[in-house]
């Protein structure tokens, strides 16, 4: 493939494979798990669609915190970006459940923070299985 062919492209294929994943993880939580509701497929994908972009924003926010953390030298330096880690780790959730009650309204519902925050870890371990049996480089790694 050229690299003018490869500038153009839009979306990365491996961003459509994680939303498929996402499809499927949150199709299964819909039929499993009481308190997650979507009227219909076509909001499950753009449910899976959101939920891709606010994780995708998370990971790299959660990153450039670590490193953070990491280039901190001082005990206050450590605490704050320790504080800071913590606080985008808990206040992702609410973040995606204030979203999916804005863009759809009663249409689809994640519970409460305690499902959201499964459904999060469960979409994230199926995300790297999926990488790792497709052999899809993992950005994080």
């Amino acid at each position: 493939m050229s690299e003018s062919v490869a500038r153009r492209r839009v979306v990365n294929p491996v961003d459509v494979i994680d939303v498929f994943v996402y499809v499927v993880v949150l199709n299964l939580a819909i039929e499993y798990v009481p308190v997650v509701i979507t009227e219909t497929f076509t909001m499950s994908l753009l449910t899976a669609v959101l939920l891709k972009v606010v994780l995708e924003v998370v990971v790299w926010a959660k990153d450039h915190v670590k490193g953070r953390f990491k280039a901190a030298t001082t005990t206050p330096g450590k605490v704050g970006a320790g504080l800071l880690l913590w606080g985008l780790m808990i206040g992702s959730k609410f973040v995606v459940l204030e979203l999916v009650a804005l863009l759809f309204a009663d249409q689809v519902k994640l519970g409460g923070f305690w499902s959201v925050t499964g459904l999060l870890l469960l979409l994230l371990v199926a995300r790297a299985g999926v990488r790792r049996l497709l052999g899809a480089p993992d950005p994080a790694t």
